[in-house]
């Protein structure tokens, strides 16, 4: 597989092959949705929390005897049967993260790539620089490259390492997420509508999923 390297000015520089064995292949799809789970629990703050019998306000004192009154037996006002009494199996605070091995992170970014290669998602830019750290500069960068935010949907950019003057210029631009090559994952991919990656960057996602 090959996909042609553009300049800023959208202008063919070259090409970049690709290793058949890292970028072809059937798309699995499980590898994906895996990861992307996988990355939704951990950042989950899991603090929901009800009150059982125990945490809720209320005496605990015994209401009336057992026996003897007619009325059906109860211990304390504070029981899930009775209004304002405690919660049964409420929901109590946890941490919803899972260990998910690095050969499965890894595949699902392979393929959250491949995936979209093929719907010709991806543009490959030499290099992504601008002379002042502007918002506007890079709204242009962007825009010669067919990469839009407002009209695209949502523009992943990868570096690596990410320029600091492009990245303080991007910052701003709604609609533009800024990711180096080390840090990518599967979500990141999929959440967006096309993915502009610098040579360097694909170099070096190829080397770490090959």
């Amino acid at each position: 597989m090959q996909l042609d390297i553009v300049n800023s000015q959208n202008e063919k520089v070259g090409s970049l092959d690709l290793n058949d064995e890292v970028f072809g292949g059937r798309v699995k799809v499980d590898l994906i949705w895996t990861s992307v789970v996988h990355q939704n629990a951990s950042e989950r703050r899991g603090t929901h929390a009800t009150k059982n019998r125990a945490r809720v306000s209320g005496s605990g004192r015994k209401p009336w005897r057992q026996k003897g009154t007619g009325r059906a037996r109860v211990g304390d006002i504070r029981n899930p049967l009775w209004r304002k009494g405690g919660t049964v199996f409420g929901p109590e605070p946890r941490d919803y993260s899972f260990h998910l091995p690095k050969k499965v992170s890894r595949g699902a970014l392979r393929h959250a790539l491949i995936q979209k290669m093929r719907e010709g998602a991806v543009v490959v830019v030499d290099r992504l620089e601008v002379e002042d750290a502007k918002t506007r500069q890079a709204a242009e960068l962007l825009a010669r490259l067919g990469a839009a935010p407002r009209k695209n949907g949502t523009v992943l950019v990868i570096d690596a390492p990410m320029n600091d003057a492009f990245a303080r210029a991007a910052r701003n631009l709604a609609g533009v997420r800024l990711a180096a090559a080390r840090e990518v994952t599967a979500r990141d991919v999929m959440d967006t509508t096309r993915v502009v990656a610098t040579k360097a960057a694909m170099e070096r996602l190829q080397a770490a999923l090959s």
